[in-house]
């Protein structure tokens, strides 16, 4: 049974550790992820682009595809599917009315009034199904979905008012965290970030995970936040496993080739889970 985000996002910021989000593609790499987590007793965030809801063939489908993993596999872990940076109240919605049981809504474009205008929207829809909301404040740097933005830091006055002012669940603040890879070393102001966990009291999201230094990670969690989005590093590792493999492998099934990267990517995932604490908190 899928479960939104709230109680596992509140348990790791009382107990002190985060919960990993792993963003998805395919179903191989749902089901790799999932294995991985019940093996580590980790609860764990599966996270879906608009570009990945596209090419997976829509949000229903993509709900249906984890439900009968999570059945199938016999997953006892706690598994929240979420909207990653929805860019409207409608996208949010079709997730929500699909059966995601978490979304992200990303108005951070927009100036704070018009952000907090939607972002209310989607709170309001979204707590009478029991889903919970994540919203982004200031701007999160780097590309996704071929989106290039450069970071705008959040401030802590506005973090307060637009989390009182929304209801939202979680609070996503950029602070100097990109997506994709980094261009030099990643610049966090852990500082603000924890004055904002502090004023706010919401669990805190750091979005563009990958790449950022071990110790970085460990600071974050410390000051406050409870999410860690990762995607490029499973990206990258299951990728090159895969170019290594096809030079001495000549197979053509589609079933060989993807599960060629099935060692490396859990792998990545058990590295994740270790550095946030997750193991062993289901």
């Amino acid at each position: 049974m899928l479960v939104n985000m709230c109680e596992m996002l509140n348990k790791a910021k009382n107990e002190k550790y985060a919960v990993p989000q792993f963003n998805i593609n395919n179903l191989e790499w749902t089901r790799f992820i999932l294995e991985k987590c019940e093996e580590l007793n980790s609860p764990v965030i599966l996270g879906v682009s608009e570009g990945a809801m596209k090419y997976m063939g829509g949000f229903k489908t993509i709900k249906d595809m984890v439900n009968d993993l999570v059945d199938y596999l016999n997953i006892s872990v706690s598994v929240a599917l979420h909207l990653d940076h929805g860019s409207s109240f409608e996208v949010c919605k079709n997730a929500i009315d699909a059966g995601f049981t978490s979304v992200m809504i990303d108005a951070s474009k927009y100036s704070l009034d018009k952000n907090i205008e939607i972002t209310k929207q989607v709170v309001e829809y979204a707590k009478s199904k029991n889903v919970s909301v994540e919203a982004e404040i200031g701007r999160v740097g780097g590309s996704e979905d071929g989106n290039n933005n450069g970071i705008v830091y959040a401030h802590v006055t506005e973090s307060v008012e637009f989390s009182k002012a929304t209801g939202i669940d979680f609070l996503a603040p950029a602070l100097g965290s990109v997506h994709g890879l980094y261009k030099g070393e990643p610049k966090l102001n852990f500082k603000r970030m924890e004055e904002i966990s502090k004023i706010t009291n919401l669990p805190l999201v750091l979005h563009g995970g990958s790449g950022i230094y071990d110790e970085q990670i460990k600071k974050a969690i410390s000051s406050g936040i409870c999410k860690i989005n990762f995607n490029t590093e499973l990206q990258i590792a299951w990728s090159n496993a895969l170019r290594e493999k096809l030079k001495t492998n000549s197979s053509y099934d589609p079933r060989k080739v993807i599960k060629m990267g099935e060692e490396a990517l859990k792998e990545c995932v058990r590295i994740k889970c270790e550095l946030l604490g997750s193991v062993n908190h289901c």
